[in-house]
């Protein structure tokens, strides 16, 4: 019993919020995001997007929520509370929160979920949209490999993994 526990401990901190490397323009899906930049963003996500890029270049942590080291639901968690607004702690309870959002009405602030392992769409993997343009989606989100990055819906890996949208505000 006492072999099993940290057996099981990093097997969970291997499994989440799992990320591969950037891919690039040569491997980019031939679909269109079909996204359209209509909707203007509040003051309020703009500013929350704002803080969660303080946090760009930090390394991942599995349940880190600080400058030290964050994880990707850690990341939504903590730029979302930094402006009084309580959110779940965890992907999964998250990925029920707020309204879902058809991808091409996404704006600024909105979530985004992914289901990064392989054969499954099981929620295990979000982000915050900090950029639209017709056609492209961009979000902040912490990777096991990169820490707090900006990723695109455009490269090849997120497209596919891509499952819902949500809004909080």
């Amino acid at each position: 019993m006492n072999r099993l526990l940290p057996l099981l401990l990093l097997l969970m901190i291997l499994s989440s919020c799992k990320s591969k490397k950037n891919y690039s323009s040569k491997t980019q899906p031939k679909r269109s995001l079909n996204v359209t930049a209509d909707s203007k963003p509040g003051e309020e996500a703009m500013a929350i997007v704002d803080y969660a890029k303080t946090f760009d270049g930090t390394r991942y942590k599995y349940g880190g929520t600080t400058k030290r080291g964050m994880d990707c639901s850690g990341l939504i968690y903590t730029s979302f509370k930094a402006h009084d607004i309580s959110l779940p702690r965890t992907t999964r309870d998250l990925s029920s929160t707020g309204d879902w959002v058809d991808l091409k009405e996404v704006t600024i602030g909105d979530l985004v979920f992914f289901a990064t392992k392989k054969n499954s769409r099981k929620v295990n993997h979000v982000g915050i949209v900090t950029d639209v343009r017709p056609g492209h989606v961009e979000f902040i989100h912490a990777s096991t490999s990169q820490g707090v990055i900006i990723s695109s819906l455009a490269e090849r890996y997120w497209y596919f993994a891509f499952v819902q949208a949500r809004r909080i505000l």
